[in-house]
């Protein structure tokens, strides 16, 4: 299994890492054991979740997928096996939110709790914090490293000046990087990363793991009408995708996948794991099945003129 950097921070990851946003919502505990078996024992190893999943799924308060996957480590013993990567800072409601130092020692406990571990590989602050000056961030964030509470440090949902500015005061003050970038990337959705984001990245050396990798199921085909939208619980998000554009994205991707074999949602998975600077993208799946898709996704080799006609297909 080829590895790939995690920025500059000494961990490597296969290329395809698993979405936990799926665990205690559509995928019940034994449901999600299963999920994170059939990934693991295919040869990945990178887990996305966040303290903040599945807080919208009804009865949920946020905290359940970290738990089953802590439950999973303990009943698996496959600790060793997995970088963890969790995050910290959005909205919990009465649990608080920020990049405070206060908010981040009290969540980081609270997560290494529910993930039963003694340290998370990637910690990573969710959303910006403008109320939180990036020293407090990063210096405590210093303080978990030291500890071996955390192995290195990524951001999600960084616009590209708050990325620049978190890396000069990096740089000033001797404090960890944010070794990983975690943006919405996909087909469907480019504009935004691709103008700013992409090239910083590259240039800085830093990973990039896009979340909705499959634009919340949009890109397998499944949605193509409103009708199809109530077929499942993400159909909702789906709905922005379904327009104009969107479906000439899909026949797009039915025409490549028709002339190699696969489906639509693994070769929407391989274009893009073939863009520059990519590390790994972030999918998740609710069956065995569609774990099994994601995998297969990892063997497609695009050659240039598909991935100019996907490239077209999706132009803004």
């Amino acid at each position: 299994m080829e590895l790939r950097p995690l920025g500059r921070s000494g961990i490597r990851v296969a290329p395809l890492a698993f979405g936990g946003n799926v665990f205690g919502w559509t995928a019940d505990e034994a449901t999600s054991f299963r999920l994170l078996d059939t990934f693991v024992d295919a040869g990945f190893n990178l887990i996305d979740t966040a303290d903040v999943y599945s807080s919208w799924a009804p009865g949920n308060r946020g905290g359940e997928s970290e738990t089953i996957i802590g439950k999973w480590l303990a009943r698996t013993g496959k600790r060793d096996r997995v970088v963890i990567a969790t995050k910290v800072g959005y909205d919990l409601k009465e649990g608080g939110k920020g990049l405070s130092r206060a908010h981040i020692l009290k969540s980081i406990d609270l997560s290494l709790a529910r993930l039963q571990t003694d340290h998370v590989d990637l910690y990573q602050s969710h959303v910006e914090d403008p109320a939180t000056p990036h020293e407090e961030t990063l210096a405590t964030y210093a303080e978990l490293m030291r500890s071996g509470k955390v192995r290195a440090i990524g951001a999600s949902n960084f616009k590209p000046q708050t990325l620049r500015e978190a890396l000069a005061v990096s740089a000033r003050l001797g404090l960890p990087r944010y070794e990983t970038l975690q943006p919405l990337y996909n087909l469907c959705d480019r504009a935004e990363f691709e103008a700013e984001l992409a090239p910083l990245c590259r240039e800085e050396g830093i990973g990039v793991i896009p979340f909705f990798a499959l634009a919340a199921g949009f890109l397998t085909g499944k949605y193509k009408t409103e009708a199809d939208l109530a077929s499942s619980a993400r159909g909702q998000r789906a709905k922005t995708y379904l327009n104009e554009r969107g479906l000439r994205i899909i026949a797009a991707l039915e025409e490549v996948a028709a002339g190699i074999g696969a489906t639509p949602g693994e070769v929407a998975i391989a274009w893009l794991m073939a863009q520059p600077g990519i590390t790994a993208p972030i999918a998740s799946g609710r069956t065995v099945e569609q774990v099994r898709d994601l995998v297969a996704a990892t063997r497609i080799t695009l050659d240039a003129t598909t991935k100019e006609k996907l490239a077209r297909a999706s132009a803004e």
